[in-house]
């Protein structure tokens, strides 16, 4: 048997009954989709722009040592751009998942842990 958290007091008993019921349930097999829908597309395009950034400092680097003003030359932007990048990517995440995919994943749990449909 397997554990599974909850918000209030110790994770209740789950059997193996209630996963597989949960993995042949069609509205777990949606919240799959909702998180892939997200998850692929933001994990392709960060490696992508991850990739480029690398590429661009080992085979571009005329190009990255461009000073555009002062002491800040195209390289120091684009990498201070992965990290903005990164947390645009997180604050993007938790708005989808807020409005796409937390609700549906809470009454699903209910249902399936405590037996009830809210």
């Amino acid at each position: 048997m397997a554990d599974t958290p909850t918000r209030e007091g110790p994770p209740p008993e789950v059997t193996e009954e209630q996963l597989v019921a949960m993995h042949d349930d069609p509205r777990f097999v949606d919240l799959k989709r909702r998180l892939f829908r997200f998850i692929v597309p933001a994990t392709f395009g960060f490696l992508g722009w991850y990739l480029l950034y690398v590429l661009l400092s080992a085979y571009a680097r005329d190009f990255m040592g461009i000073v555009l003003f002062g002491h800040i030359n195209v390289a120091l932007l684009l990498g201070l751009g992965q990290f903005v990048s990164t947390f645009g990517i997180a604050w993007a995440y938790s708005r989808y998942a807020s409005r796409h995919y937390d609700d549906h994943a809470d009454a699903l749990h209910d249902e399936i842990v405590y037996g009830r449909e809210d």
